[in-house]
């Protein structure tokens, strides 16, 4: 079974899945957010959870430097939450402190526009995090 990592953003989700070894990430696409609420991407969360033959999901933890979290940890905390108790499956948070500003990075030395950028920073994004959380529980 596969792992389905969400970079979770106010407007944008970043989605990423793995092989079924769970050794490498690969990005799937980015869900633009319509609405005032994350939430009412569940039913597309759902869709690829079903699509890519996931087990569990793995939600992007955006802590504080110092470590703490902070509001928006908060918001991706019960996003999480509300993700388990509504699709069934297990929800782990994974701390994801600077993914999105690494993805920023990697792309800008690649020379990718701005414009480009955008639209795939936040896929980029949940590949790291996922890359990460594999790793960890690997070793």
């Amino acid at each position: 079974m596969k792992v389905l990592a969400l970079d979770v953003g106010m407007k944008r989700i970043g989605v990423a899945v793995s092989d079924e070894l769970k050794w490498t990430a690969q990005g799937v696409e980015t869900i633009h957010v319509k609405g005032d609420s994350p939430e009412e991407s569940f039913g597309r969360i759902a869709e690829l959870i079903k699509e890519h033959n996931a087990s569990e999901i793995v939600v992007g933890l955006p802590k504080n430097m110092n470590g703490t979290i902070g509001p928006r940890g908060e918001q991706c905390q019960q996003f999480a939450r509300q993700l388990e108790e509504n699709l069934g499956i297990p929800v782990h948070m994974y701390d994801e402190r600077l993914t999105t500003q690494a993805a920023e990075r990697t792309l800008i030395e690649a020379d990718m526009s701005r414009k480009k950028r955008k639209k795939v920073v936040d896929k980029m994004a949940a590949v790291m995090i996922l890359q990460g959380y594999l790793d960890k529980t690997q070793s």
